[in-house]
């Protein structure tokens, strides 16, 4: 179990992001086409996980735009953004920004995701949604890095994260 904070507040979350040099736990998540995906429809790429609880939040926004503008003419970069969205806002979400280069999942039928990353948020006002993380995958779906941002309504370290990609 990790502790993050809400406004200063403690909050903790069900373990720990997988260890880096570790396989990455995959997953079931819904894509905008309520279709499951999972690491296997991005083999061959580096995969930036940028798991956030709710794209309608403005920490969650902005770290989108900036990990989507790392992206750009990046083919060898899968950028993932994980949520407990719905796939229709996470989909709205990128169609008014303008944002296309990243993929939007969501854990609308489960919490097997956020349970197996160390990321479900177990207490608060959040309880039931994911921590604010990154977790960058190598081609071949092992950890190069991981981050807990340790405040929710704090942005990761973008400078990290995208070096690790």
């Amino acid at each position: 179990m990790a502790t993050v904070t809400l406004k200063g507040h403690p909050i903790h979350t069900n373990g720990d992001l997988p260890e880096v040099g570790s396989r990455a736990p995959d997953f079931r998540l819904v894509n905008k086409d309520l279709q499951d995906m999972g690491l296997a429809d991005f083999a061959g790429k580096r995969k930036l996980l940028n798991i956030v609880p709710s794209l309608d939040t403005p920490v969650c926004a902005i770290s989108t735009r900036k990990f989507s503008e790392h992206a750009r003419g990046r083919g060898d970069v899968a950028v993932l953004i994980v949520s407990a969205d719905l796939p229709f806002a996470a989909g709205r979400f990128c169609s008014t920004e303008g944002i296309d280069n990243v993929v939007t999942l969501s854990m609308m039928r489960s919490r097997s995701f956020a349970k197996d990353y160390g990321v479900l948020i177990t207490d608060g006002p959040l309880a039931g949604i994911a921590a604010r993380s990154v977790v960058v995958l190598d081609a071949n779906d092992r950890v190069v890095y991981t981050e807990l941002v340790p405040e929710i309504l704090q942005e990761p370290d973008y400078e990290k994260a995208i070096a690790a990609c």
